[in-house]
């Protein structure tokens, strides 16, 4: 802080000390006066919700409050003040068992209907938010400014955005801003927020210490803001963010978690959390963070996709899929749901088997972007796995007609000749790929397959075996068939070797059933 800053620190900390000692004395002479508790309990309330304030007073204020009402057991207004103080210190429950006692002694209270939306926020239950922020407009009246910004807020990330919706939150800010000159707490709360504009400086010497690389410096930096400003929410996610970048992902998620608590709406937070607990494998707590924002902004695809795909990587398929359609649904643009679309096709394919499910779903994508390739490479691949071949080779037909030079479109005619046993077109498709692409692995492996168990030409398959290897060196498939190549050559001690070298690639490869080359490995020197 520059000095002019410190002078008013002293001076606001000095008629802090002149009024707490005035209301004292005061309290000396008359100490069963409640008012008097309430109004030393209001100053230490306001002391504490400073935002430059080190010093926490909550439970000075909690004190004087409860002081009061041992004096005014039935007043609904202690009540609600003794709620306001525990809901800022965080003991939630204790804030709406006495916000529900404010109601019941003063049921036109608006501030108590508000107060009692903001602990369903931090609850998470936020439709209920949204009943008792209305009643607190009904009861407010003219001084309804918080009120109204408050269903903004809810209406703009809980409901759908449909035109009636968006309507609603225009008329819902409209409403905040014309009725803020007669809503004093609004003005309070408003200035409160003006406050962090000191902290633009701090913002951009952060963004630049984290472009050079200083985290340390932009940790430092954010953290001693932190301790100036304790509730201002986007330097939490600053500081967050620059721990997440340096993997430092628990103390990233204390900070994300703590931007959540002064701002249960945050989506930027939820969704930073999603991601950390993800890269973690933490699927539970990152399915967790997803539903929530489904929660807050139920019309959004990107959130069930990315539910789908957590699902789909805990094992629960049939969720996935539920979620990957509801994602299609709601259909942002045609580029994303097709994109969609052929991952729901390819669970469908290779995970599934229902190969008439996973045709519907790449047909769909075809509709949406009928010039991407791989479209007709996957719906092609899935009429061959149904045993459809007339209809794949139509598919990889109209494909060379879009990209004629596409050496994997080739590769997999190849394929799909070589098993209706039309072996020169097999062989002409495999060439034409290698040509189009001459570090093209599986083209080169397939082929030699051909050569070798077609053809019966072993010299031709080992030179295309020996190709794919160096294409792909932990290409294990490719070992397995120039080991049974070399078997017919009957060198069975270099055999050996490559079904040996196929089965270790094989452990981390998955490509094939490793009993299949434990067999050939066996049954050598039988």
């Amino acid at each position: 802080m520059n000095k002019t800053d410190n002078s008013k620190d002293i001076s606001k900390t000095s008629e802090f000390k002149q009024a707490l000692d005035k209301y004292m004395s005061e309290l000396q002479k008359n100490p069963d006066n409640a008012q008097l508790h309430v109004q030393i309990g209001d100053l230490y309330l306001k002391e504490h919700k400073d935002i430059y304030q080190p010093v926490n007073f909550i439970d000075e204020a909690i004190t004087q409050y409860q002081r009061a009402l041992e004096l005014d057991i039935d007043s609904g207004s202690i009540h609600y003040k003794m709620g306001l103080a525990f809901y800022l210190k965080g003991e939630l429950d204790k804030a709406l068992s006495h916000v529900n006692l404010a109601i019941e002694y003063k049921k036109n209270l608006a501030e108590a209907y508000l107060l009692k939306c903001n602990i369903f926020v931090k609850k998470d239950r936020f439709r209920e938010a949204v009943e008792f922020a209305e009643l607190s407009v009904d009861y407010g009246g003219l001084c309804s400014s918080q009120a109204y910004y408050k269903l903004y807020i809810l209406n703009s990330v809980v409901s759908n955005k449909s035109f009636g919706n968006n309507l609603k939150s225009f008329y819902y800010f409209l409403m905040s801003v014309l009725l803020l000159p007669f809503d004093k707490a609004a003005q309070e709360e408003l200035a409160y927020k003006l406050g962090y504009f000191k902290f633009f400086g701090v913002i951009m010497k952060g963004y630049f210490y984290t472009q050079k690389k200083e985290y340390q410096n932009a940790i430092d930096l954010y953290m001693q803001s932190i301790e100036e400003a304790p509730g201002f929410v986007p330097m939490y996610l600053l500081l967050a963010d620059v721990y997440a970048e340096t993997y430092r992902y628990e103390e990233a998620i204390n900070e994300y978690r703590m931007a959540l608590w002064y701002d249960p709406l945050n989506l930027q937070a939820y969704k930073s959390l999603a991601a950390i607990y993800e890269e973690r494998g933490d699927y539970d707590n990152s399915l967790l963070m997803y539903k929530k924002l489904i929660e807050l902004n139920p019309n959004n695809p990107s959130y069930y996709s990315n539910l789908a795909g957590i699902k789909y990587m805990k094992g629960e398929v049939k969720e996935a899929i539920l979620n990957y359609h509801h994602a299609i649904m709601l259909n942002p643009n045609n580029d994303w749901t097709s994109v969609v679309s052929q991952t729901l096709g390819y669970i469908f394919s290779e995970v599934e088997r229902n190969y008439d499910a996973a045709i519907s779903a790449y047909q769909n994508a075809f509709i949406l972007t009928p010039k991407n390739i791989d479209i007709y490479i996957n719906l092609g691949s899935a009429f061959y796995d149904k045993g459809d071949f007339e209809s794949a080779l139509a598919v990889y037909k109209l494909a060379l007609d879009l990209e004629p030079e596409n050496a994997k479109i080739h590769c997999n005619l190849g394929y799909l000749y070589g098993g209706k046993g039309m072996i020169d077109e097999a062989i002409s498709e495999y060439e034409l790929a290698i040509k189009y692409d001459p570090t093209y692995d599986i083209a080169y492996n397939n082929l030699g397959v051909i050569y070798l168990d077609d053809k019966g030409m072993v010299m031709n398959a080992l030179t295309m075996f020996d190709e794919a290897i160096k294409c792909n060196p932990n290409y294990a498939l490719a070992h397995y068939n120039k080991a049974r190549a070399i078997v017919i050559r009957g060198d069975y001690i270099e055999a050996a070797r490559y079904y040996q070298i196929a089965l270790d690639l094989n452990k981390i490869t998955n490509e094939m059933d490793p009993e299949e080359i434990k067999n050939r490995l066996d049954n050598l020197f039988d």
